[in-house]
């Protein structure tokens, strides 16, 4: 007896890439009510641990519904269920996820690895555990004499395997200048042995600044966030799309610090105020 094939789950439907904008189709703004209401109580003064970790939590597994979606490879498969013994009709054939595809999550250790550990952990139930990586990346911020943000320090990395066909998902709360998303793709080219397939940025809250920065100097990567901040722009600015005006767009401070902003993640993070 032939198992009929269900037309719904031959090619799935691709959930949104969010607000509309003029950055192109390698930024996607999930600026939903759902997770707007987490980040914005979560960038609260009020708001501690452990509600902190806790609403970060529901925020990055909100993230990994988003890119494993929009980013990870589908096939075909052919699923008996546990119906399929009374029934043959009980089997799923459709399209799902790629369980085999081979990536790398990133900690970048400045916020603390929570992020990354999210998404190791997420996919890793969704996918083959053995085609999952998580790597270690220890980098700061290097300031100048008035503050402003000039670059990064790297202290260390941990790369544990090829990096060659391999997509990399780096995890990072807060996109302000990019410099640190820049210096770990950078890191990840320079290996020896082969290059990644590309890679995947997947902040909270990012700037104009850290758009067009990554755009122009990484083609080989997409963006994901929740929050685009670009609060220290004029209201006319305000008023348009985002992108539209972007020469014009600033969400960053003197001090190269998001504005609204959430202020002091990585402490919060790690409950390193005290």
């Amino acid at each position: 007896m032939s198992v009929p094939t269900d037309s719904q789950f031959r090619t799935l439907p691709l959930p949104s890439r969010g607000v509309e904008h003029a950055y192109g189709e390698r930024v996607c703004l999930h600026s939903f009510p759902h997770p707007l209401t987490l980040l914005t109580r979560l960038s609260s003064p009020e708001t501690t641990q452990p509600l902190f970790n806790l609403l970060l939590a529901d925020l990055y597994r909100f993230l990994i519904s988003k890119v494993a979606s929009l980013e990870l490879a589908q096939v075909s498969v052919e699923q008996p269920t546990r119906m399929q013994p009374i029934n043959p009709e009980g089997v799923i054939r459709g399209s799902v996820l790629d369980p085999h595809q081979k990536i790398i999550i990133v900690d970048v250790a400045r916020a603390g690895i929570m992020p990354s550990q999210l998404f190791f952990d997420g996919l890793c139930t969704l996918l083959d555990p053995g085609a999952i990586r998580q790597d270690h990346i220890f980098m700061n911020r290097r300031t100048n004499e008035k503050g402003e943000v000039v670059g990064v320090d790297m202290s260390g990395s941990k790369i544990g395997g090829p990096v060659n066909e391999r997509l990399v998902i780096i995890p990072d709360p807060m996109g302000a200048t990019g410099s640190s998303m820049i210096r770990t793709m950078e890191l990840y080219r320079e290996r020896s042995e082969g290059r990644p397939t590309r890679f995947v940025c997947v902040n909270l809250i990012i700037t104009p600044q850290y758009i067009k920065r990554l755009v122009t100097e990484a083609p080989d990567v997409t963006i994901h966030a929740v929050r685009l901040d670009r609060g220290l722009s004029p209201q006319e600015v305000l008023d348009r799309a985002p992108g539209e005006l972007w020469d014009r767009e600033s969400g960053l401070n003197a001090e190269d610090y998001i504005v609204p902003g959430a202020g002091g993640v990585g402490e919060l993070i790690n409950n390193a105020l005290f």
